[in-house]
């Protein structure tokens, strides 16, 4: 066996026993998200009220602020996805596996769990899109709402999703 697939199969190994069965873990960090979904939402919900280029500022502005008041004693918390719109929403090392399987279609969409190497756990749950996210993230995207993504985010890869696909995942370390 080459290093190069020795390297692989160790890291497969390592992926395998860094997946948590216990619900747990899940429940935990399940609990640890609500907050920062349920606030998102409240602001998406706002912003909207006065049109989608308004609520780009709820993603912008809002979103990282929540997630950092929300992050505290020992928390971390965050949004990612395989397409990102934000750069500064790159997924942190362990979710790269997690967003791929998710995003491969071959597996189902479960929240999951994951054993941190310092110990802690980490919580990926998947997010799916919602007719209101086509204003920001559908295939046709109204001018001006193309615009202001374009002025604030010109390397976005964020658009093209339908009603019911992946997005991306609400993560949580603790």
């Amino acid at each position: 066996m080459n290093t190069r697939n020795l390297l692989a199969a160790l890291l497969a190994v390592f992926l395998a026993a860094c997946s948590q069965t216990s619900p747990e873990p899940k429940k935990g960090g399940a609990e640890l998200l609500a907050p920062f979904k349920t606030d998102l939402k409240a602001a998406l919900s706002e912003g909207m009220q006065d049109g989608a280029v308004a609520a780009i500022a709820a993603c912008n502005e809002a979103a990282p602020g929540i997630a950092q008041a929300l992050s505290a004693d020992g928390v971390r918390m965050g949004r990612s996805s395989h397409k990102l719109r934000n750069p500064d929403n790159a997924p942190p090392a362990w979710l790269v596996p997690v967003l791929d399987d998710y995003a491969s279609g071959q597996s189902d969409l479960a929240p999951r769990s994951v054993v941190l190497e310092d110990g802690r756990t980490a919580y990926a749950e998947p997010i799916m899109m919602q007719p209101l996210c086509l204003n920001c993230h559908g295939e046709v995207l109204l001018p001006d709402v193309a615009a202001r993504i374009t002025e604030l985010y010109p390397n976005d890869q964020a658009t093209g999703f339908g009603v019911g696909d992946f997005r991306g995942v609400f993560w949580v370390e603790f």
